[in-house]
């Protein structure tokens, strides 16, 4: 598939953090060598699935021009969006690609009503021109997530529930009619009772507006409910994606199995995040598969060599269990 067939494309990104003192720490790649492509001919929503510190908000704040990669390109467009940009550059940017946070209480100044978030963000992404022509895009963008513009206008993010809260995040983020918006653990801090409101939210604003979505999240039941493509992410690195329904009923990597056994099932719901025991941060540097110490199926090999991430049909896998299909496929 060529680069300009692609809405947004990774090549090979790479973000390290330095964790401890300068003499005695040590140096991890949260994010090593991550490729993922979301196509441009049809909305999708990808998710991003590992559990904490597997590296998916890092990942995130990349795309969203957050945090800038040590290595690698993050294009839009099959254009750079870490390149030296203009303001009118990175006006287009922001109005192409929206971000939906974890935290709705964050997400907006408790000084401030949020209806001037929404202002703010009318007016500085150049989609009019006076706060009475913002007024038209706000109270339609409330109105596509289910909100209105009286019950919003002037009041504090106090005076919301977490649920309404990130609805007014989302038609924040709706305001420029972004192709693409990147929802970081996006229902994890609302209640229970209204986070499938929100999953199904997206899934209409897909196919209404057109919007493709990266939902990071460590639940895989929301991931599998809404997913059009999915990518297992863990210590830094995508060691399994493709087609959601195809990796989560029959996941080829070994981690992927773990993850689903370390929940109900599939549909199901749960609260707590995913946190697999016997986490240690040399892990991240070892010299072959980073997953050896916990894997089940491992052999001797996968100490000392590291599985590269290679397509098997419509799928991709980083195992060196499936080496000899993987030789035959790239060849």
């Amino acid at each position: 598939m060529l680069a300009e067939d692609n809405l947004l494309e990774l090549r090979n990104v790479y973000r390290e953090f330095r964790i401890g003192t300068a003499l005695f720490g040590t140096t991890i790649a949260a994010v090593d060598g991550v490729t993922l492509r979301l196509k441009s001919d049809l909305p999708a929503i990808l998710s991003i699935v590992g559990e904490s510190g597997s590296g998916k908000s890092t990942l995130a704040r990349m795309i969203l021009r957050l945090l800038e990669p040590s290595g690698g390109q993050v294009l839009l467009d099959n254009e750079n969006v870490w390149e030296s940009k203009t303001k009118d550059e990175l006006i287009s940017f922001k109005r192409t690609v929206q971000p939906i946070f974890q935290s709705p209480h964050d997400s907006f100044n408790p000084l401030r009503p949020v209806s001037d978030s929404l202002y703010d963000t009318a007016l500085n992404l150049d989609l009019a021109k006076s706060r009475v022509q913002a007024e038209e895009y706000i109270a339609q963008s409330l109105k596509d997530v289910g909100l209105d513009w009286k019950r919003i206008q002037g009041r504090y993010s106090t005076a919301f529930s977490g649920g309404e809260l990130q609805r007014v995040s989302i038609a924040r983020a709706l305001l420029p009619r972004p192709r693409l918006i990147v929802a970081d653990e996006p229902v994890s801090m609302v209640d229970a009772s209204l986070r499938m409101n929100i999953i199904n939210l997206f899934a209409e604003l897909k196919e209404t507006f057109g919007i493709s979505f990266i939902y990071v999240t460590h639940d895989i039941s929301t991931a599998y409910y809404i997913s059009d493509v999915i990518a297992i992410m863990y210590r830094g690195e995508i060691v399994e994606s493709g087609a959601v329904k195809d990796v989560l009923s029959d996941p080829y990597h070994p981690y992927t199995e773990l993850l689903l056994g370390s929940v109900p099932s599939i549909g199901e719901k749960w609260a707590s995040r995913i946190e697999l025991s016997g986490m240690e941060i040399e892990e991240y540097n070892l010299i072959g598969c980073k997953f050896y110490p916990r894997c089940q199926r491992r052999q001797e090999h996968c100490h000392n060599v590291r599985p590269r991430l290679v397509s098997m049909g419509d799928r991709s896998v980083a195992c060196l269990i499936y080496r000899d299909d993987m030789d035959k496929h790239a060849s």
